[in-house]
């Protein structure tokens, strides 16, 4: 019931986004202002119903709009409305052929600079139509002709432009500071507002015909290339808007704590705005695609299921029978003004400064202004074509050094050393005078056989005349090692690894800490720097609180696949939670429950693992001593904790019964093989234990009950390098399958949340 509330007000909340700006889309394709809001309505309904991405919003196009004004100038409404069609079935097609993730192979510099030049012919466009005039049908145009439409500007339009973008670019500071204003999103408060202002004068308005039964498209009148052009390029640009909406949700979805909807399928996503473009073409709508604004605006309202989606279709066509009235009360500069700031929120200076730290500004300049210039299939044809170019000169360029540092040679190589490289490669080596002591540095991701052959040839003809070479790579490995791609594994042994070994410096565990840190300050922070400050700026929320031992041979990071931000960790002896004691407070106990009180109450996870593991000296120590009441070291009293653990492998042992939780009678069993030994039986016995205490506190208790907090057990065995997912209900760890991202069979064994975390492992 409470996942229908949030579903009833996000859909409002998007309804309430969704009308001016369909209706300000429309009006910049020169299209009927009506097409806009069947578009919004055929989005929320057939998209909302059939797509892949459950939280997605759809509706008109905003990356289309370019593309649509010129087909509406070209061919006429009714012939654009067939090639919206063409194009819904194109996307069936790709959809049916399951091609949807290659889109995604697209390079991020020529999908923002495709956007970016979007963004800026709407904004170009839309200003002369806030100063009273009419935008050209080409960006270069609009800027030609846009001094003179300066000086001959309407009176008043401009007058509720400007008010229409203060409002858009202040409201959301304004919601922060009034609560009562946070239910209002602010393109309603922006439209409303300057409409109130333009009630006093006589300016343009939004005109909705009467309704009546749409026309069936017309054909396109004009060359066939032509027309398979211009079914090509709507079949593109909106399918990769979807696309990456439905994967920007999808990422802001998994930040929110709580339930969240299944992953987008995209496959299924590319199908249902297939069909949705297909019936809006036929019932005289604009484009259809999936929109990343509408999108984070649903889920940021709280939309749990694809109901928030449908509903606001339901509530859009609902708006357009029975307040057609109240909508042409709307003057057409906030519209414009709406849809202008919309164009210059598509050209985002962040991505612009990431694609330059990546070497890749050439493609997104070249996509840009071929996008403004000559159009959007043009600009992303340009795009490629200088990707590739410059994909292949950084295969071909490869800088090869040498220099003298501290009496040895240090001989660098930065980029691919592929067979195009052997030349400058062996030029190098020859320099090295024979028997030099010489470290052969290889800064880049691949090298092939030519060069391999080559620099293993010359390494052995080095010793042979006494010399000494080091290979110092990402990797570590030695040079008559030859490896495909070099590159540095957070599990390579410290014995091996080369950046835990400074030259001049004895081998002491100190040494290797350094070294390893080191090591990360120079291949590794420069590759998450970006997202550790990310998460600095908008602080940890973590889905997960894992619990486990401090055993140095479990790496967390490692056998999770998680990387920064991902999961909120307590390590300690034998992966212990100490029931709460409020009689009998310690400190060492207070340590855990504080980090469980402030992972389920302040961060809000939505799962807690506890995680043991196989060889544990918790385990053998339990097994060995009695660590009872009178125990006085700090080890002995922590592994107390542990004690009913023992009593329970006791019972079992003796077939004695035990108070266990339901379903937990019996002695706990891995599936697909026996259980070694005591010390294994026992650190499974615990990990079923220690989710027994956890309970017992009063936060997870509360949680468990709402249904807002998961349990999951975890047992790895180190030799082997498997996991295993408890099922609660039989006692039984399963195994997780490679590239299933679940536990092995029988099929629904482990609980759906331990499914969820299996995926990750």
């Amino acid at each position: 019931m409470r996942c229908h509330r949030r579903d009833l007000s996000a859909s409002i909340t998007v309804f309430l986004i969704a009308v001016p700006l369909s209706l300000g889309i429309a009006l910049a394709t020169g299209a009927p202002l009506q097409s806009g809001l069947v578009a919004a309505a055929v989005g929320g309904l057939v998209a909302g119903l059939l797509g892949g991405a459950p939280l997605q919003v759809s509706g008109g196009a905003t990356s289309l709009v370019v593309v649509t004004a010129g087909l509406v100038e070209r061919y006429g409404w009714r012939a654009t409305c067939a090639i919206t069609v063409l194009a819904g079935l194109t996307q069936l097609l790709l959809g049916g052929l399951q091609v949807a993730r290659a889109a995604l192979a697209v390079s991020p510099a020529i999908v923002h600079g495709m956007l970016a030049g979007i963004g800026t012919v709407i904004a170009v466009g839309q200003l002369h139509v806030v100063l009273g005039g009419s935008p050209q049908i080409s960006a270069v145009d609009n800027i030609a002709a846009l001094p003179g439409q300066l000086v001959h500007s309407h009176p008043v339009t401009p007058v509720i432009g400007a008010v229409t973008a203060a409002v858009l670019l202040g409201w959301p500071r304004l919601r922060g500071r009034v609560r009562a204003l946070r239910a209002v999103p602010a393109p309603l408060a922006a439209v409303a507002l300057a409409t109130a202002v333009s009630a006093a004068w006589s300016v343009p308005r939004v005109d909705l015909p009467h309704w009546t039964a749409p026309g069936l498209p017309a054909v396109p009148a004009g060359p066939v290339p032509a027309v398979v052009a211009a079914v090509l390029t709507v079949t593109l640009v909106a399918s990769m808007e979807s696309l990456l909406s439905a994967v920007a949700v999808d990422a802001l979805q998994a930040r929110r704590p709580g339930p969240h909807a299944p992953p987008a399928r995209l496959d299924r996503e590319l199908l249902g705005q297939g069909a949705a473009n297909v019936a809006s073409g036929l019932l005289g709508g604009l484009p259809v695609a999936g929109g990343a604004m509408r999108g984070s605006a649903n889920v940021e309202a709280g939309a749990r299921t694809r109901r928030s989606t449908v509903l606001h279709g339901v509530w859009v066509l609902v708006c357009a029978g029975l307040a057609g009235g109240l909508l042409e009360e709307i003057p057409l500069a906030a519209l414009a003004a709406l849809v202008m700031l919309v164009g210059v929120r598509m050209v985002s200076f962040a991505h612009i400064r990431h694609i330059h730290r990546h070497r890749e500004f050439p493609v997104y300049a070249v996509t840009f202004g071929t996008v403004v210039v000559f159009g959007v299939l043009q600009g992303v044809a340009a795009g490629i074509a200088v990707a590739v170019v410059l994909a292949l000169r950084r295969l071909t360029r490869t800088r090869v050094t040498v220099a003298e540092e501290a009496g040895r040679h240090r001989v660098r190589a930065r980029g691919q050393l592929t067979f195009l490289a052997v030349p400058r490669l062996t030029k190098a080596l020859a320099e090295v005078p024979e028997g030099a002591d010489v470290e052969v540095e290889l800064d880049g991701s691949f090298i092939d056989h030519a060069a391999y052959e080559a620099l293993n040839a010359w390494s052995a003809r080095h010793r042979s005349h006494g010399g000494r070479v080091t290979l110092e790579d990402p990797s570590g490995r030695p040079v008559g090692e030859p490896d495909g791609a070099h590159a540095c594994r957070p599990w390579t042994p410290w014995r091996n690894h080369h950046c835990t070994r400074p030259a001049a410096e004895p081998t002491t565990s100190g040494g290797q800490l350094l070294g390893g840190v080191g090591n990360f300050q120079r291949h590794t922070a420069p590759l998450v720097r970006e997202e550790l400050a990310r998460l600095a700026r908008e602080g940890q929320r973590p889905g997960q609180l894992f619990l486990t031992c401090a055993d140095s041979r479990l790496v967390t990071s490692m056998i999770t696949s998680s990387g920064p931000g991902d999961l909120f960790t307590v390590r300690n002896i034998g992966n212990m939670v100490p029931p709460p004691a409020p009689d009998a407070p310690d400190a060492s106990c207070d340590s855990v429950a504080a980090a469980v009180e402030y992972a389920v109450e302040v961060l809000q996870v939505s799962g807690i693992t506890v995680c043991g593991h196989s060889g544990c000296g918790a385990m053998q120590a339990l097994l060995g001593s009695d660590h009872g009441p009178g125990a006085q070291t700090p080890l002995a009293r922590w592994l107390r904790h542990g004690r009913p653990s023992l009593t329970r492998l006791t019972a079992y042992a003796a077939d004695a019964p035990t108070d266990a939780a339901p379903g937990a009678d019996t002695a706990p069993t891995l599936q697909g093989r026996a259980v070694a030994d005591d010390q294994e039986r026992l650190a499974l016995i615990n990990v079923i234990t220690q989710l027994e205490h956890l309970t017992a506190h009063p936060c997870v208790a509360r949680r468990v009950a709402d249904g807002t907090l998961q349990l999951h057990g975890m047992y790895f065995h180190v030799a082997e390098a498997q996991t295993y997912i408890l099922d609660r209900p039989t006692g039984t760890f399963a195994p997780v399958r490679p590239g299933t991202g679940r536990s092995g069979p029988p099929a629904g064994a482990a609980d759906a949340p331990a499914a969820t975390l299996a995926t990750k492992v």
